[in-house]
């Protein structure tokens, strides 16, 4: 196991979780005993969401799902649009921006144009106004993103994702630990991905997590690892390096990152290159006046005449369209896509539990 996941509490704020705990507890059993109202919707609507705050790593997932459905049925994201300026129920267009829906939802709508990408607060308004659009815009599927804890709507099939550098059960209910509900919480999803992996596991690794993890026998387990793309230019027709896809030893790079768990991004450009210099912000950071200056100015202290500025995609959402980037940036400014890998398990495995559902609900469906 990794170092990450000699998780340290803080026992200190101990008795808050406590009381923390006691309230999601009865929200929960107010669920259970249908006490509260829980949605069921006409058309498949699959949850990836965790048990913890901060990034484990959903966005990759989601995009995943999205090429695995999007050439077979109409899918439709939607997000509640973090700390997005706008209000209510939204759905994402070509005039879109990170202010308005949200980096990530900003994100899957630039890579994946053809699809609905939808943002409300409110999953349950969500979910009934992607309903009520006319039948050729109508999706078809619903991809509900980080809403395991919106327990107001009752997902077709949920995944929960839990980060293998803080794996779900060792660690502690919010505020002592990143916890959003009890451990038992797991036993409400479908399907568990035990995400960012390291790259040299061993069959005994999988085998230590699966039997701690003491899922119920219809629970799938898969493992996922982090694979990074070839480097992208933000701004392809300004930028210099015309030909640079991949990150060179002797590269000078400014590395930005603004996002939950930045470690392993930073491990990752500090293996390729020798000459890494690394500004942090925090998830989600909206980058204002005063950051692009400070960042400016260490750029500027690189002494080299071919150096760039490298983010990560989810910072690259927040970046294309911020009027304070200054206009010599765009020549060297890149961003490293990510997508996944499947570890022990092939990917097939995960395809086919969320194909077969899929088309046991739509024939269920016709005998409702």
């Amino acid at each position: 196991m990794p170092e990450e996941n000699s998780f340290k509490p803080n026992y200190f704020l101990t008795p808050f979780s406590l009381f923390y705990g006691l309230g999601v507890r009865i929200r929960n059993l107010l669920f259970n005993w249908e006490m509260l109202p829980s949605e069921e919707f006409p058309v498949p609507v699959i949850s990836i969401g965790n048990l913890a705050v901060g990034g484990t790593g959903k966005t990759p997932h989601v995009e995943y799902l999205i090429r695995l459905l999007k050439d077979k049925y109409k899918v439709a994201v939607l997000s509640r649009g973090y700390k997005r300026k706008t209000k209510g129920f939204l759905l994402a267009d070509d005039k879109s921006t990170f202010l308005t829906i949200g980096d990530e939802p900003f994100q899957i709508k630039r890579k994946y144009p053809n699809i609905l990408v939808a943002v409300d607060n409110d999953r349950r308004k969500g979910i009934r106004n992607l309903l009520q659009l006319p039948e050729n815009k109508r999706p078809e599927i619903i991809l509900l993103d980080d809403a395991f804890q919106h327990r107001y709507v009752t997902p077709s099939l949920s995944i929960v994702m839990t980060d293998y550098n803080r794996l779900y059960y060792r660690d502690m209910l919010l505020p002592a630990g990143r916890l959003r509900e009890p451990v038992s919480g797991i036993h409400r999803a479908d399907a568990v991905i035990v995400t960012k992996c390291a790259g040299n596991l061993k069959p005994i690794d999988y085998r230590i997590i699966t039997d701690e993890m003491r899922l119920l026998a219809h629970q799938q387990l898969y493992f996922t690892h982090v694979l990074y793309g070839r480097l992208e230019p933000l701004f392809p027709a300004s930028i210099n390096f015309h030909n640079k896809h991949s990150i060179k030893e002797d590269d000078d790079i400014l590395l930005l990152t603004g996002i939950a768990s930045p470690e392993p991004f930073i491990r990752e450009i500090n293996s390729r290159s020798k000459n890494v210099k690394v500004m942090t912000f925090p998830d989600h950071h909206i980058f204002s006046k005063q950051d692009i200056r400070k960042i400016n100015e260490t750029f500027n202290r690189i002494n080299t005449p071919e150096k760039y500025i490298l983010v990560t995609e989810k910072d690259a959402a927040r970046l294309l369209k911020n009027p304070a980037i200054p206009e010599e940036w765009k020549s060297v400014l890149f961003y490293l896509p990510i997508t996944i890998g499947f570890g022990t398990t092939t990917h097939l495995s995960l395809d086919d539990l969320v194909l077969n559902h899929i088309v046991t609900f739509r024939r269920n469906s016709i005998f409702r």
